[in-house]
């Protein structure tokens, strides 16, 4: 990764942390973009500039980040409705629209997300698209049961699926123990559509579009930084 990549990333992260208020219930999002955010978080509670923050981690990687830094953690079962989540995305349209998933959280980033009452995303301008699908596959999380099942209905759909692995060669889990496809559907002109098909199958847990679910996405890049909003 590029110097200049990830001084955007923190830019952009560190910017919508000027969001969060002192008592707020905070998403805390996963991924490389989002830790700057947890970072930040944990600065400006180390310097009495926030108080009272309680934080959702949406992996359990970002839970022991944020318990080192101090954060002091709660769950959605305790506090159901999130004031202000800050999260990173593989990929944003012009609709703010997303592709999210990367990192393999997208099951619990989508629980926040949808929890959340505003739902701000940070990505270096490089996250950037025209239509989704453009730069990255969607991930799809899939019970480890009938997997293959799944495999072939994703290639009815016209992706190319490549199950998951980590850099071992094994099979990559997710924090619920299941395995990601990484679907290749090239440009995808009718998301919703490819949502709903994907919401259908019984062992397809979830998936990386995000339709819908931001309120702002913040971007860094050459040109100084921008806070796009969802128009309504």
């Amino acid at each position: 990764m590029s110097a200049d990549i990830t001084r955007f990333k923190q830019q952009a992260a560190e910017h919508a942390v000027q969001f969060v208020e002192s008592g707020m219930v905070v998403g805390l999002g996963h991924g490389s973009t989002a830790a700057f955010a947890v970072q930040r978080i944990a600065q400006l509670l180390r310097a009495d500039q926030l108080r009272d923050i309680l934080g959702i981690p949406c992996s359990r990687q970002v839970e022991r980040e944020a318990r080192r830094l101090g954060i002091p953690l709660t769950t959605l079962e305790e506090h159901p409705v999130v004031d202000l989540t800050i999260d990173g995305a593989d990929e944003v349209d012009p609709s703010l629209n997303l592709i999210k998933g990367g990192g393999g959280a997208l099951l619990r980033e989508k629980i926040v997300a949808q929890a959340s009452q505003r739902e701000i995303i940070v990505v270096d301008e490089s996250k950037l698209s025209p239509v989704l699908g453009t730069h990255c596959p969607v991930p799809v999380e899939v019970v480890p049961f009938g997997w293959r099942s799944e495999f072939a209905y994703l290639e009815s759909l016209g992706a190319r699926p490549t199950l998951r692995r980590k850099a071992d060669g094994t099979l990559f889990k997710t924090d619920q123990g299941n395995l990601i496809l990484d679907c290749d559907f090239g440009p995808i002109l009718q998301p919703d559509q490819l949502a709903d098909r994907l919401n259908a199958r019984a062992g397809i847990v979830e998936h990386g579009l995000f339709l819908g679910l931001a309120t702002e996405v913040i971007v860094a890049g050459r040109q100084g930084i921008r806070h796009l909003r969802r128009e309504l």
